[in-house]
């Protein structure tokens, strides 16, 4: 994913909208028997953002750079986009409030992922900058060095 945000170059609205995309695909999934597993899901991520970049940008890169950023091949990304558009059943309007919905989803998921992320490792402060501080502050030789 982070491949995907780094290259897409695309509006913030649109990894939104590819994640209503993806929940309706998984849900008619249900009825069409799709397996995501560690092979498909960054196929299924690479295309549910194509299909939003665009349905909602005026600008966009086309299939070819996409398939470059997903590591696959043109043909493929062809493929997987007339895929994805008929399991999705073509319905790409995203109202405001399923938008607004699904942005609330996503904050909140966020802010459970940085509530139960790690601390962030302790920085060492130096006592000292320079080698006059040192004698009066007490700084070890391992100090006044690394400042």
């Amino acid at each position: 994913m982070a491949r995907i945000a780094r290259f897409a170059g695309c509006s913030p609205a649109c990894y939104v909208v590819a994640y209503v995309y993806l929940d309706r695909l998984l849900r008619r999934g249900r009825r069409l028997a799709l397996a995501v597993d560690s092979y498909s899901v960054h196929r299924l991520l690479i295309t549910a953002v194509l299909t939003a970049v665009k349905f909602m940008d005026d600008i966009c890169y086309n299939n070819a750079y996409f398939a470059k950023v997903g590591g696959i091949s043109l043909v493929e990304m062809n493929y997987l986009e007339v895929d994805f558009l008929f399991g999705v059943g073509f319905d790409l309007n995203v109202s405001p409030e399923t938008f607004g919905d699904y942005c609330a989803v996503l904050q909140s998921e966020l802010l459970c992922a940085e509530a139960e992320a790690p601390p962030a490792p302790l920085r060492l402060q130096y006592c000292c900058l320079s080698e006059d501080d040192a004698a009066g502050a007490g700084c070890s030789a391992q100090q006044q060095l690394a400042a």
